[in-house]
Formats: C-alpha cells, structure tokens, sequence
C-alpha cells in the first residue's frame, strides 16, 4: 500500500474551515443589511432565527475542525503503524535469511572447526535478535493489559537484576569490563515483577549501546532517595537526544531522528515497554539529555519493598 501524506487532507480540512466561517460571516452580515431599519430593529422571530442559525453554524464549524484533526491524527497512527509493519518484517526475515544461509553452508560444505564456529556463532546471534524482536513485540502487546498481580509481585534485588544484565550485555556486545560499569552500593530491594523488571533494563541498556560510539561508556548507578524509592540512573557518553524530542522517545512506534541519521534498525517499541511496565510497578522514567553528541540519562523510579 503506498504511502499516503497528510498534507492533503489537512489542506482541504483548512479550505473546507475558511469557506464556512466566510460563508457564516457572509449571511450574517446580509441578514443585518437587509432588515429594513426601524425603531423596534428586527423581531422576536428573527432574532431567534439569527441566534439558531449563528449556533448551528458554531456546530458545524466545531464539527469540521474536529473531524480534520481526528483525520490528521488517524493517518499519523496509520503512517507508524505502517513503518511498525515494516520494521519488523525487516526484523523477522533478514536474522531469518542469514540463518537460512548458515544452515545451507553448514550443510552443503566441510568447513574447518575455526569457520564451523565462526558460523554457529553468527547463528546464534541471528537467533538472540529474532529472540528479542519477538519479546519486544508481545511485551508491547502485554504491556498495557493489567498491572501486576500482588500475588505476582515479590522482593527483587536491584543490584542483582542489573547485575544480570549489564554481565550479559557484556557477552552479547563483547564489551570490555570498563565499557558498561555497575555502581557497587548495597543492595536495594523493591517489589515487582523479576522478569518484567530485567526486560526495563535490558531495554535501556540496549538502548545505551545502541546509540553509542566507541569508545562505549556507559555507567549504572542505585541509590535511594530521601523519599524512600529507589532511583536507577543509566548514563552514556553517546549521540545524545535532541531536547524536542524527549518528550516523544516514550511514545508507542516512534522512531527518532537519531533512528533515521544512524540508520539503526528497530520498533519504536522499546522505550514504550519500559514507561509501560514501569508504570505497572508503580515508578517512573525521565529521559535527560543536553542535546546531540551531549550523551543521554535515563533515570528510572520504583517503589521499595
């Protein structure tokens, strides 16, 4: 399906909007000239008449504009609904096809025990990313559903959790030790959902390589604010945000400028997963960037046990 802009309709919803406020304008200026100038001016009828007609036409107008916004809005949900689409049949058949490869060269040739691994190497990460765009999909679609259970809900150690992650980011990114550092301080506990709160961090974490060039910096700090909750700041050293779009990074599908510049492949999912889930357990997310190639903080609330 070709790919329709809103800039028409929304300039026939402008011209439809000019056209009856000037007709409107129009009749009532010709109602008030054609009355013949009395001293008792225009009747109890026709000025009941003038008011419905002077109040339907505010209906009408009101309509109009309301119905070309809702137009402009469903075809911007359309146009991200679209690239969602194509994002993820990107994501789905291109880890796909280079499986496909591997397993046809593994089958058809004799290759040396060094190429053999090299090869399920690369297939293991070709699974790893089909892995995680199916789980950033149904997250999505979860994500929104209930809040959690109280019966699903149990003490988390923080630091173990991220510890977790930021270990196996290591591994999945071959970073070194330094590349992503974890602030030892003691262990916080909160209440929440293990599973739900690991793929928060794995998300943020992806997020922060993602968008970083090397030398990758990235720096995971715990603490508890004076308020009892729990406060986790995940900084880097990247590309940073432009400040426009802070507000919007959060937003179901969207894909920043940042996306298009580098190229980087994605749903526009991610960030939406983790406000969602976050707002499940209760906390909180705030982005905070002092603009392009200023690095970008992510800094994330929840509650204590």
């Amino acid at each position: 399906m070709p790919r329709r802009s809103i800039g028409g309709p929304l300039t026939i919803g402008i011209v439809s909007m000019v056209l009856v406020l000037a007709l409107g304008v129009g009749w009532q200026i010709l109602v008030w000239r054609d009355e013949p100038g009395t001293e008792a001016g225009m009747s109890t009828f026709d000025m009941v008449l003038f008011g419905f007609g002077t109040l339907f036409f505010l209906m009408v107008f009101a309509g109009l504009v309301w119905l070309s916004v809702k137009l402009v809005l469903e075809m911007r949900t359309n146009q991200s609904q679209r690239a969602f689409i194509d994002a993820v049949t990107h994501e789905l058949k291109t880890p796909l096809a280079s499986f496909r490869l591997g397993l046809e060269t593994l089958d058809r040739h004799e290759l040396a025990p060094e190429k053999r691994a090299e090869f399920l190497g690369r297939m293991g990460e070709d699974l790893d990313r089909l892995e995680y765009t199916v789980t950033q999909v149904l997250a999505a679609a979860r994500a929104e559903e209930v809040r959690v259970p109280k019966r699903e809900r149990r003490s988390v150690d923080l630091r173990e959790v991220l510890g977790a992650n930021v270990q196996e980011l290591r591994e999945r990114h071959a970073l070194e030790p330094e590349a992503v550092l974890l602030d030892r301080s003691r262990r916080l506990r909160v209440r929440g959902d293990e599973a739900e709160l690991g793929l928060i961090f794995r998300n943020l974490l992806e997020n922060a390589v993602k968008y970083s060039d090397d030398p990758i910096r990235i720096r995971v700090g715990i603490v508890e604010v004076p308020d009892g909750r729990v406060r986790v700041e995940i900084s880097d050293q990247g590309i940073g945000i432009p400040k426009q779009e802070l507000g919007r990074i959060f937003n179901r599908f969207y894909r920043a400028g940042r996306d298009v510049q580098r190229q980087v492949s994605g749903l526009g999912l991610g960030l939406f997963v983790v406000r969602t889930l976050l707002r499940k357990h209760g906390g909180g997310i705030v982005a905070l960037s002092e603009g392009a190639g200023r690095g970008s903080r992510f800094v994330v609330t929840l509650r204590p046990v």
